[in-house]
């Protein structure tokens, strides 16, 4: 139904129109305005997803090397903020973020900055609370490719002389990469759609395909070309999400083959 009224034809008088065009996504994919959203939300998306696979996957190693009694405690710990509401998560990171807030206060007590960085309302700030909420689905796929791990492979490995570094690129990581791709794809696909965080840390400074979609629907309620940037959003994260998928695969099995 949303494909089919993204090529409806919208007057701002009379409002949706019953002729059907390709007049929305040609306004959408040639002018400028649009283009810039877009990439805006694509740099976003790959950015969140690079830091949490920095972050995510020592951390997923790290917990592994764990006892078991404070493996459960750190899990606890990491997937807890899952169990609490993306918006209380943001609100509480908008505290944070502020010019007087906890992440200022800290920096200028240690001089690493003269006046308080502009965190709140930029697109650093929505990078690094969409890291913190979509961290934990990182762990998980490569927690879950983790446990497939033969250790007796990297063993034999260390045996035969190969130092860590050798061990992990080549034993380790072309195991941990069906898990990381997996990862990567459901952290890419869910920043590029997020609403809540770019809307409420980045408010009407950082404009992404999200909030501009809120906009069209209920601000200047044009429903088609609202539904038309929905389309191409999804095509885009589809296109995005295979090709780079394909990409990887590919390299990988070159390099480890």
């Amino acid at each position: 139904m949303t494909a089919i009224l993204s090529f409806n034809a919208f007057d701002g008088m009379r409002g949706i129109q019953p002729t059907y065009s390709f007049g929305n996504y040609i306004e959408i994919l040639f002018d400028g305005y649009y283009q810039e959203i877009f990439l805006r939300t694509g740099g976003m998306a790959l950015g969140v997803t690079v830091l949490c696979i920095i972050l995510g996957v020592p951390e997923t190693l790290i917990l592994a090397k764990m006892k078991p009694v404070w493996r459960g405690t750190f899990f606890v710990v990491i997937l807890g903020p899952l169990l609490i509401s993306v918006v209380v998560r943001t609100l509480g990171w908008s505290v944070l973020l502020g010019s007087q807030g906890l992440v200022n206060s800290t920096l200028l007590r240690l001089g690493l900055v003269d006046q308080p960085v502009r965190l709140l309302f930029s697109m650093t700030g929505v990078i690094i609370v969409l890291t913190h909420v979509f961290l934990p689905f990182m762990i998980i796929a490569v927690w879950s490719a983790l446990q497939r791990l033969d250790n007796q492979v990297e063993h034999a490995a260390r045996s035969l002389g190969a130092g860590p570094l050798t061990s992990f690129r080549r034993i380790i990581l072309p195991q941990l990469m069906p898990g990381i791709l997996s990862g990567a794809i459901i952290v890419f696909a869910l920043s590029a759609s997020a609403y809540a965080t770019p809307a409420i840390i980045g408010g009407r400074r950082v404009k992404v395909v999200a909030t501009t979609l809120y906009d069209e629907f209920f601000n200047s309620l044009n429903w088609p070309l609202g539904a038309a940037i929905a389309v191409l959003l999804l095509l885009a994260n589809i296109l995005i999400i295979v090709g780079c998928n394909r990409l990887v695969e590919r390299r990988f099995k070159q390099v480890f083959a």
